[in-house]
């Protein structure tokens, strides 16, 4: 009975990883976004604020947001073991969590004047570790939208219509809202944020619906 207590808490430690991962994200970028000099939320978008003397601070917050959610993917592991969405479902999170990592590692590039001594416009080619800030992001955003659509199938199938109908919603919206801000070139920072916040939040939501979870198994 011990075991089970302590592998209890364990899972909920790793859960808890997950639930906190998208506030403490959006705490930081926000402030930064009000902070940062030149930086505009109407043009630029979030991952820009890995750019300047200042940047560490936002790719500091890629790295921490992926390691939080790496955690919550084992623990999403472990509790659902052998369970539906316990082997791809945790597995896409934790690649989501790893594509938040290497989003930090890799950034974009300056433009917009921003950080200030950018160029005014865009740039005319991508770099290399542009690209692949960009591959890791939209790889991390495609695992979760796949992710999602398990765990509406899993609440389906149990009969927890409302939780189905939310995962449905979250993997509907969070790509509406990237080709939306992808296609109209303007508040991109808000739009892109936005889908961030859904996508990103429903990990944070599921988390805290399986710690509930792990304390009735």
């Amino acid at each position: 009975m011990f075991t089970n207590m302590r592998n209890t808490r364990t899972i909920r430690l790793l859960l808890m990883g997950g639930v906190v991962s998208t506030p403490l994200f959006y705490i930081a970028a926000i402030i930064q976004s009000f902070t940062r000099t030149g930086f505009d939320i109407r043009r630029h978008a979030i991952s820009t604020l890995t750019l300047g003397d200042l940047g560490w601070i936002q790719s500091t917050n890629f790295f921490m947001t992926g390691l939080l959610s790496v955690c919550a993917a084992i623990g999403v592991r472990r509790l659902l073991r052998g369970r539906m969405g316990g082997k791809w479902g945790s597995l896409l999170i934790g690649i989501y969590g790893i594509g938040m990592i290497l989003a930090g590692l890799f950034r974009p590039d300056p433009d917009l004047s921003f950080p200030p001594g950018a160029s005014a416009g865009m740039p005319t080619s991508m770099s290399v570790h542009a690209a692949l800030h960009s591959v890791a992001f939209f790889t991390a955003f495609i695992c979760l939208i796949a992710a999602s659509i398990i765990f509406a199938r899993r609440f389906a199938t149990e009969g927890e219509r409302g939780w189905s109908i939310y995962c449905i919603a979250s993997c509907i919206l969070a790509p509406v809202l990237i080709i939306l801000g992808s296609s109209i070139g303007t508040w991109i920072g808000v739009i892109m944020g936005s889908a961030g916040i859904v996508a990103f939040g429903w990990v944070s939501v599921l988390a805290a619906r399986l710690r509930v979870e792990a304390l009735q198994a």
